[in-house]
């Protein structure tokens, strides 16, 4: 039986930076994850927006943390060597009841203190953004809002939390978890575990692993969404985040340009019936947003359609909760259960806050020695002529393109598989490749045969992705 201090269950971005955080106290860490590598779950399909805040109530834990957490997700980012734009947001209105959501809203943001917030008339909107369509009446500027690549933030947390010692179980499922002694047992279906801290990231599954233990009061039901993605190449787009607020209160739109310079549009609002399966019903709906928002777009450009599954945590009654909901079920147990937007912009914040709640049920000393630098994989599309000409003079590899479409080299692939990734779409998630224009039809090949070679297995043992999203412990958050 191994034993540690803390044991975190569900490997997404909560989970990953639950592990980072707590590598500031002097405690020995483990990260269970049921799947094959981290943020494979919910963490890999979302928005990809870092809210301003000026959506939720003030002096509220989750208004207080997207202040804390938009205000320093650049020096985040720059510590985990990842891409950020804080390119901005508008959240535009196209009729009167809008407008007036719209002023509220900026009177929100006002009070709460964030920083630069301004009402725009449809003129001025459109001389920021001249795509947007002619009958836009008022906009929300909010300068602070931004995008991130969801999985790279993941795998960067996850990677600095090894990196300072936290120890990361890989598909390792969640059977059973019971109360003793001197704090828990956890049985999974490779070993059995034993700690005194336990904190619950499970996201979708975290109401069933709070439930080895006690009844939830909080019920997690999944919602579905639909996305689509524009070709890098595509004319017109925006080079701000847009939101669009309709005037019937239903479901809006948002157009993401991302820091890899494609632009993400969604997210539609379904049932989520299949798990990660689009629908033609959404994705016909985000074309009619984007069509009657960002008119000049060609939706011909289109190069891939997503889906996305997203927790609706909810009361016992069924009335939606819109707040972060942390429970406490028992003695060093705590449950991140059914954290929503803005979940990934919170995602560090929430890791250090509940890290510091551990660390003082455990009376922990703080680790002069943690280091919250992580180097990413070095990027030849990111190199200058004369610093790639030096890289491949250093490792050959980089002067072999494996991905065309994003400029992905078979040194970053097999640096992506060193780090972990033991499926095409771990390699996708940290080097790009397969994201471009032909999504894969011309390198998949390639990968297959690298992956086969470097884990030592058939070609036709390697799979695009790993296990099904039943398995627990899955890391299912979405923002």
């Amino acid at each position: 039986m191994k034993q540690f201090d803390v044991i975190v269950i569900g490997g997404g971005l909560l989970g990953c930076f639950a592990a980072r955080n707590l590598c500031r106290w002097k405690l020995h860490i483990a990260l269970i994850e049921a799947r094959e590598d981290v943020c494979t779950g919910i963490s890999r399909a979302n928005t990809a927006v870092i809210y301003p805040g000026y959506d939720h109530r003030p002096g509220s834990l989750k208004a207080k943390l997207t202040l804390r957490a938009n205000a320093r997700f650049g020096t985040l980012c720059e510590e985990l060597d990842v891409p950020f734009s804080r390119c901005g947001s508008l959240m535009l209105s196209f009729g009167e009841k809008a407008d007036e959501v719209l002023k509220k809203k900026y009177e929100n943001g006002r009070m709460m203190g964030v920083p630069g917030l301004r009402l725009l008339s449809g003129r001025e909107a459109r001389e920021l953004e001249p795509g947007l369509a002619p009958g836009v009446r008022s906009a929300l500027y909010a300068p602070t809002a931004g995008t991130v690549n969801p999985w790279e933030l993941g795998i960067a947390a996850a990677e600095n939390a090894a990196a300072n010692g936290a120890e990361l179980f890989l598909n390792t499922r969640v059977l059973a978890i019971r109360q003793i002694a001197d704090g828990y047992r956890i049985e999974t279906d490779q070993e059995v575990f034993a700690c005194r801290v336990v904190i619950n990231c499970a996201g979708l599954q975290a109401e069933r692993v709070q439930e080895f233990l006690l009844p939830s009061p909080v019920h997690i039901v999944p919602d579905g969404a639909d996305y689509l993605i524009l070709d890098k190449a595509a004319e017109h787009k925006p080079t701000h985040i847009v939101q669009y607020e309709p005037e019937d209160g239903g479901k809006g739109l948002t157009a993401v340009p991302t820091v890899e310079g494609s632009l993400l549009l969604g997210p539609s609002e379904r049932e989520n019936e299949i798990p990660f399966a689009v629908s033609e019903k959404g994705l016909a709906f985000v074309r009619e947003r984007t069509e009657s928002v960002l008119p000049d777009l060609d939706l011909g450009e289109v190069i891939r359609s997503f889906a996305a599954v997203r927790p609706n945590p909810q009361k016992g009654d069924g009335r939606s909760i819109v707040s972060f909901v942390i429970e406490n079920p028992g003695p060093g147990f705590w449950s991140l259960i059914g954290i929503k937007t803005p979940g990934m912009t919170c995602a560090d914040e929430l890791g250090f806050y509940i890290a510091e709640k551990a660390a003082a049920c455990l009376g922990a000393e703080g680790n002069e020695a943690f280091c919250p630098i992580r180097k990413g994989i070095r990027k030849a599309r990111n190199m200058s002529p004369e610093q790639r000409g030096a890289a491949v003079r250093e490792n050959p590899d980089y002067g072999e393109i494996i991905c065309c479409c994003e400029d992905v080299t078979r040194a970053e692939v097999l640096e992506a598989i060193r780090r972990g990734a033991a499926t095409l779409d771990g390699i996708k998630r940290r080097t790009g490749a397969g994201m471009g224009r032909c999504q894969g039809s011309r390198c998949q090949q390639k990968l297959l045969a690298l992956l086969a070679q470097e884990l030592g297995i058939p070609e036709d043992a390697v799979t695009k992705d790993g296990a099904g999203s039943e398995l627990l412990g899955g890391g299912r958050h979405e923002d």
